[in-house]
């Protein structure tokens, strides 16, 4: 796979050991058993896989190096390129600005940029329309475009299922920038519907199947479905993609689900013709940092930190999964350490901040899993995982581990 040139301030020498040193033993990637940090009274398990997938560093390098190179220019990002705090934090104090927020509110008025201003399209990618309105300024957005390869894989397999006939389905969070563009790639091409979760593909379901009104259809899924939408037609021969950084096992089970309804409704034997193979979107870091924590949630742990942004789609999932095991702490950085007795945690379902009292376990010898979201940098969890060990009171033995480590 292709090295990125990432700056060092992401990069952990502690981390980067272990990765590398993981790599070497298990080149295959078939092992998905954690890594044990053992300081003694601390007990310490790293996920396999976790921190920065090929997206995120290759958007991270493209944008650094349109900085270097455009001295004296503006340059825009689109939204934040990745959902993280230090590295967007990063690039803003660089003079990188940010057009728009994450739900596409407009930051900066667009008719005051210029064809001579740089705007960079983020890792998520951008509709069709946003493209248009930027070209027709002059701007040249494929020359600054960090779109992720596996969103790209999406919008290919939505395309090539769309010449076939099929209707769109889309598994997403429909207010996110990722689910948003793709909506715009595959309903240029095919008529398109997004369902959140399991509860929107019943009621999608019901109304396949004939067990409600289609006039349900228009008000149950209001501006979630694409211009011109008839599902009494649209819905014959459908085919299901994903925003790559869901659960994979939610993708799955609305997948399964809606071809048993095609299947019951159009007879096993004519199913291929109604219920397209789309095989799973999801992008391999998704999967790989999702399976590894199924591994690490099989050690007995006291708690366990998810480091990742508030916003981040894959970092919520993650804690998603560990919530249903153990107390779990979703932070975005070791200042949310406030001290050994509180800490701030944002909930992952609505991005509220809680202060937290009494957080780490008192009893010895303690057992903390860890992971974090593909867009967090490695620094970070080295971060948390030094302040953790103070508080512990094992801070040399950490420093032994890592010269072990390292050399």
């Amino acid at each position: 796979m292709k090295h990125f040139e990432v700056p060092l301030g992401y990069r952990s020498s502690l981390i980067s050991a272990i990765k590398e040193k993981r790599k070497e033993d298990d080149k295959l990637k078939k092992d998905t058993q954690p890594t044990l940090l053992d300081l003694g009274n601390l007990k310490i398990y790293l996920a396999r896989h976790f921190g920065f997938c090929y997206g995120v560093e290759n958007a991270i390098e493209i944008a650094y190096r349109t900085i270097e190179a455009n001295q004296g220019k503006r340059i825009f990002l689109l939204s934040e390129m990745i959902h993280n705090p230090q590295v967007n934090a990063d690039l803003l104090q660089k003079g990188v600005e940010f057009l728009q927020d994450t739900n596409g509110k407009e930051l900066i008025p667009f008719e005051t940029l210029t064809k001579d201003d740089i705007v960079i399209i983020p890792a998520f990618g951008t509709t069709i329309a946003m493209e248009k309105k930027l070209n027709a300024i002059g701007i040249q957005v494929q020359q600054y475009n960090t779109t992720c390869p596996f969103v790209e894989k999406v919008w290919n397999r939505s395309a090539q299922i769309s010449k076939k006939g099929y209707s769109i389905i889309i598994h997403g969070k429909p207010k996110h920038e990722e689910t948003r563009a793709t909506f715009s790639h595959a309903s240029a091409n095919s008529p398109t519907l997004i369902v959140n979760d399991m509860e929107d593909t019943i009621q999608l379901g019901k109304i396949i199947s004939g067990e409600l009104p289609v006039a349900d259809f228009y008000a149950y899924f209001n501006g979630k479905y694409s211009e011109n939408f008839n599902p009494e037609t649209d819905l014959e021969k459908i085919g299901v993609v994903n925003q790559t950084t869901q659960l994979a096992t939610d993708t799955q089970a609305i997948s399964d689900y809606l071809k048993n309804v095609m299947g019951a409704k159009f007879g096993e034997s004519e199913l291929p013709v109604h219920f397209a193979d789309t095989r799973d979107t999801l992008c391999y870091a998704t999967n790989d940092n999702q399976t590894a924590v199924n591994s690490l949630l099989e050690i007995h742990g006291d708690i366990a930190f998810v480091m990742g942004g508030k916003n981040s789609s894959n970092s919520s999932h993650l804690v998603e999964l560990c919530e249903n095991k153990l107390p779990t702490y979703f932070i975005d950085g070791p200042e949310k350490l406030i001290d050994a007795n509180t800490l701030l945690q944002t909930n992952w379902r609505n991005k509220e901040q809680t202060i937290i009292n009494n957080y780490l376990p008192i009893q010895q010898p303690t057992t903390i899993l860890m992971t974090s979201g593909a867009s967090c940098p490695d620094t970070v969890v080295e971060a948390v995982i030094r302040q953790i060990a103070d508080y512990y009171q094992v801070s040399d033995a950490l420093k032994a581990l890592e010269a072990k480590w390292i050399n």
